[in-house]
């Protein structure tokens, strides 16, 4: 699994018991698996249709840095399935895991679209066939 983002914890992402909040994680979460999904699938219309059960392993305090991990688990017609992991970058202590993720391109009209992909690419291999 690759950690793609790091997101260092302010006082605004605290929740009453002054650890990270979990819908801001979620939401940085989701964020990140957007743009991942959407680089990959080279859709820009590519959105959350399913999260699998979310499991807060353990918590995040002011000051630290977490890290956001993705990793493809399989290509459909018009979705990309991913797993994710998000954990502490000084200690490495998983803060939470998502098993299943599933992403969906759309066309134009919101109606789901085939995106043609069938292996992870990289940027840089892409830059390369041009």
């Amino acid at each position: 699994m690759k950690f793609h983002t790091r997101k260092w914890v302010k006082p605004e992402d605290l929740n009453p018991n002054g650890t990270l909040f979990g819908g801001r994680l979620l939401q940085w979460i989701d964020e990140e698996l957007g743009i991942y999904a959407i680089i990959q699938l080279e859709i820009p219309k590519t959105v959350t249709k399913f999260m699998s059960e979310i499991d807060f392993v353990s918590s995040a305090k002011q000051g630290d840095i977490i890290e956001i991990g993705i990793d493809v688990v399989k290509f459909g017609k018009t979705s990309i399935t991913l797993t994710c992991e998000v954990r502490n970058k000084l200690t490495h202590k998983t803060i939470i895991e998502i098993d299943k993720i599933i992403m969906v391109s759309l066309d134009e009209n919101g109606v789901p679209t085939q995106h043609g992909k069938t292996e992870k690419e990289y940027v840089k291999d892409r830059l390369k066939k041009q």
